[in-house]
């Protein structure tokens, strides 16, 4: 089954996915001048609480999306995780927000509005754009003056539902009734301070408004899909991958992306922690099982040209958290072919090979014994490429990094 967000650049080409961009950016355009976004003065009315359409509009245009995205992720036909959240970096967005929120004022746009006001040829929004264009370029010229602070309190992907400690779902549903409620009260404080200006609200509010709590409702009935639920939606094709043996790759294999300056190999491995501290491979990381879920975030937001490796004594393991993180989105994974075992059969002279083998032993348990915890000390942790003529059938091939890797404000 297919879910969105859908790669464009790979279905249409880069030009059919930059028209896709131009429509949409029209179309927002002609949204934001309908509504009368391009007039700085009803803009910045709003500070003044006398004309409050840009929060009820931007507001609404907020909840509506954000029911619709979790509604299609209860159901299955969008991949949250795969959408664009910035990441938090919690004082420099303060001050940031401080900023712009001045500029906002001073100017009666933000950078989006004034772009629309220029489109209409308002004089005040073309100067308004000179500013933010020169502030972009003073900014990326003394930005390393700052860095420091530019770049703490970093929290990443850090959303409400994080904050609260609650579901999605529930955050949904909350925030949904708290914008209503603001919305009349808005009105109410409209009419107060704007007298001429108040607008009386509309006859389709009322059943807009519960439609709208009615689809939150629906979502929180549904729930979020976890991962197992994830994992059945493409459970079909990848497991044909497994089953065909395509995302299991040969040992010489991942040495030859380890020692490829064109590649990023994160090798992850699975096992308990008493075998991985025996040995391990040269800069593999443990991750622990009930870490596999929790990590897809983290390993989401590497380069596109990372290439995951899962590695347990066997493959057992590593298949499991190979279906976990495939569930969860995560590019590029694939899993080293016998394990631990397989590598150590390859890669450790012929004399550890034979007399260190334990012939008597059960699945995802170490085939060879260590008489101490040498970690990646011993030689076959990282073994020398040229010294050392396999071949392999290269199976790797980068997937398209679907997770976008910028966002922007309107």
């Amino acid at each position: 089954m297919t879910t969105f967000p859908l790669p464009l650049t790979e279905l249409l080409g880069q030009y059919g996915s930059f028209m896709i961009y131009l429509l949409v950016g029209v179309a927002f355009g002609a949204t934001l001048e309908t509504a009368g976004f391009g007039n700085s003065t009803k803009l910045a009315a709003q500070f003044y609480f006398k004309e409050l359409t840009v929060f009820k509009v931007m507001f609404t245009a907020i909840i509506v999306a954000m029911t619709l995205i979790f509604l299609s992720s209860a159901v299955g036909l969008l991949d949250y995780s795969l959408i664009w959240v910035p990441p938090t970096y919690l004082w420099p967005g303060i001050v940031g927000g401080l900023i712009m929120g001045v500029g906002f004022i001073v100017g009666g746009f933000c950078p989006g509005t004034s772009l629309v006001g220029m489109a209409t040829g308002k004089v005040d929004a073309f100067f308004f754009v000179l500013g933010v264009l020169s502030g972009i370029f003073i900014f990326g010229e003394t930005v390393g003056s700052f860095a420091v602070f530019f770049e703490s309190s970093y929290m990443g992907r850090f959303t409400l539902p994080e904050l609260f400690g609650l579901s999605y779902d529930t955050v949904v549903l909350l925030i949904v009734v708290m914008a209503l409620a603001m919305f009349f009260g808005a009105e109410k404080v409209e009419k107060a301070m704007g007298h001429e200006t108040a607008q009386s609200t509309p006859r389709w509010y009322l059943p807009a408004a519960a439609s709208l709590v009615a689809l939150a409702a629906l979502t929180l009935v549904i729930g979020q899909p976890e991962n197992q639920d994830r994992w059945k939606l493409i459970e079909a094709e990848k497991s044909r991958q497994l089953d065909e043996r395509e995302v299991q790759i040969a040992p010489a294999e991942l040495l030859s992306l380890i020692n490829d300056s064109k590649i990023k190999a994160v090798l992850l491995d699975v096992r308990e922690e008493r075998h991985f501290n025996q040995f391990h491979l040269h800069g593999a990381r443990r991750l622990a099982e009930d870490e596999i879920i929790a990590s897809a975030d983290e390993l989401i937001f590497e380069p596109a040209n990372t290439v995951f490796v899962l590695m347990s004594n066997d493959e057992s393991a590593a298949t499991e958290a190979w279906k976990m993180l495939k569930a969860e989105s995560v590019p590029n994974v694939y899993i080293l072919e016998g394990g631990i075992n397989n590598w150590i059969r390859t890669y450790a002279d012929e004399e550890f090979v034979q007399e260190r083998l334990i012939r008597k032993h059960s699945n995802e348990q170490p085939a060879w014994r260590f008489d101490a915890a040498l970690g990646s000390r011993h030689p076959a942790a990282e073994p020398n490429e040229h010294a050392f003529e396999i071949e392999f059938e290269p199976k790797v091939k980068l997937e398209l990094k679907r997770a976008p890797t910028s966002g922007g404000c309107g």
